[in-house]
């Protein structure tokens, strides 16, 4: 019996993963409770997890994400499932934990399942020494690598609320998910912390870290405490490198909306990325710490993550711009207000040099649905187009309705999950326009504006006639034109593109000595400029 039900769930499961590359059920997780035990000896975790899930539909199975035994060796293995004190079959093969339920359970109804493992983790949980050698425990989760440790719901979709129980020896200290509710010596040798975040997050950005940590407290911000944890051989260089964190949330905490979680901590990890922005509690790769003060830019971009993708998350990959275009150009908004409209308009030019360049090699759009590996959402389009996208909307519809529309959105969909049409809404509500043409051409077309302009001056008239011709694909946009004049101050000027080829004449004063495009650095585009 349980071999056919192996055999039938098998075929199952292929055939929905060539219907949708991201299969996802009719449930809910409401909570995760993982108690995990580390130790010196071996790499070998053991995990107890309690997860209560909603169901919303009639179910008689269910599946969870969890690692299974690979032949390296690595790989969970589970020794009981119970659901509600009754042992369950369970079948765990090939990435996935599933469930026969004795009884079908009925729409609308939670059950909660006990789950006892163990086991080397393939990755997810990185276990390994530090660069001063020391031996540390990072989870590292993006994009789907949690449930190659902790059984779950391993989707931006599915957010809930998590425990983290961790068991390990006693010189060790523990961040992780949520706010610390317990330290407890056990015996001589073992300590039990234990961390429970109340915000519904995606398994993508919930983490433990247990190291020998230096932590300081740096700030406490409308009572959340803001918090540097660092490798105690690198003390000094990292409570310094991390001092400027302390102004990047409070610029975001009071422009976006109130921060959603219990702390924010800055933690010097293993991480494989060069930051990754856990709910709460960031990581960052362990050589960013040098004392050289050179990584605000990355502490802002993780930081305006807490606000855009693991507050408001993509509720599809294919949408994670709304993630990482928004944090990188939040980011520069940041420095904007810190160092002035000259720091972001040096930050964007070069941001454009590198799409155009990514679009010769990889001509695709922002939201590109033809993606079946996740790993690959994320691109230059994703960061610094999508980036650009949302400074091209900023200057379509204005600083105060670009700001009104932003608090709208993240106090609309604050903790919970996001496609684009969601953005696309709120910000025309905000600026009262159709913005349908302004988002179907830069996030679902691939390019940007690409054409040569001509121009030549009419001495009589005292004007420029310019010619503009765009190449494919075409772009409707507003192109600003500067006009560098003889013993006085330049000429500015506004032209619309619609369609392959624009003429128009434009009073100047006298015969220019040369034109200049984008003065402001407002437009996504490359072009050419040919005149007399």
């Amino acid at each position: 019996m349980k071999s056919l039900f192996v055999f039938v769930l098998t075929v199952f499961l292929t055939i929905a993963s060539l219907a949708d590359p991201y299969p996802r059920q009719a449930i809910d997780v409401r909570h995760y409770r993982f108690r995990i035990e580390l130790n010196d000896t071996t790499n070998i975790i053991g995990g107890e997890a309690s997860i209560a899930i909603q169901f919303n539909k009639a179910m008689g199975s269910v599946y969870l994400d969890l690692g299974s035994v690979l032949t390296n060796g690595t790989g969970m293995t589970v020794s009981k499932v119970r659901m509600n004190g009754t042992d369950l079959t369970y079948a765990h093969s090939n990435g996935k934990l599933t469930l026969q339920l004795p009884t079908t359970v009925a729409a609308g109804d939670t059950r909660t399942f006990e789950i006892q493992y163990a086991g080397i983790p393939e990755d997810g949980l990185i276990i390994g020494k530090n660069k001063f050698g020391d031996r540390t425990f990072f989870a590292d989760h993006w994009p789907d690598r949690g449930h190659l440790w902790l059984p779950c719901i391993d989707h931006p979709s599915d957010k809930s609320t998590v425990e983290f129980v961790i068991v390990a020896p006693e010189y060790y200290q523990v961040v992780a998910s949520g706010r610390l509710v317990e330290e407890s010596n056990m015996d001589r040798h073992r300590k039990l912390t234990r961390y429970s975040e109340e915000v519904p997050i995606p398994v993508k950005v919930m983490a433990v870290g247990v190291a020998r940590f230096a932590m300081e407290v740096s700030a406490v911000i409308d009572n959340i405490p803001q918090s540097t944890w660092v490798y105690p051989q690198n003390r000094d260089d990292g409570f310094s490198d991390f001092k400027v964190s302390v102004n990047v949330f409070d610029y975001f905490h009071r422009s976006i909306g109130p921060y959603s979680y219990e702390k924010l901590a800055h933690v010097q990890s293993k991480t494989r990325w060069g930051g990754l922005e856990n709910a709460g509690n960031i990581f960052y790769r362990e050589s960013a710490v040098n004392g050289k003060g050179t990584i605000e830019k990355l502490i802002a971009h993780e930081t305006a993550h807490q606000w855009f993708g693991n507050s408001v998350a993509e509720k599809d990959w294919h949408h994670v711009w709304v993630s990482e275009g928004f944090a990188t150009y939040f980011a520069l908004l940041y420095l904007e207000h810190t160092y002035g409209p000259e720091r972001l308009a040096a930050d964007l030019a070069t941001d454009r040099q590198n799409v155009l360049k990514y679009y010769q090699k990889n001509p695709k759009p922002i939201v590109d649905t033809t993606i079946t590996e996740i790993g690959k959402v994320l691109s230059t389009n994703t960061y610094q187009k999508a980036s650009w996208v949302l400074h091209m909307l900023r200057q379509r519809i204005g600083d105060e309705n670009f700001w009104k529309g932003i608090r709208t959105y993240y106090k609309t969909y604050q903790n919970t999950n996001v496609l684009s049409a969601d953005f696309q809404k709120i910000m025309e509500q905000a600026s009262g326009q159709d913005l349908g043409a302004f988002f179907r051409q830069w996030l679902y077309q691939a390019g940007h504006p690409n054409f040569n302009l001509n121009w030549t001056y009419n001495k009589a008239r005292s004007e420029v006639t310019v010619t503009i011709q765009q190449k494919e694909p075409r772009f409707d946009f507003p192109l600003d034109i500067r006009f560098r004049i003889p013993d006085g101050a330049p000429v500015d000027r506004t032209v619309t593109v619609n369609g392959a080829e624009v003429k128009i004449s434009l009073p100047v004063p006298a015969k220019p000595t040369g034109v200049e495009l984008d003065p402001g650095t407002r437009l996504l585009f490359e072009g050419v400029v040919q005149g007399r």
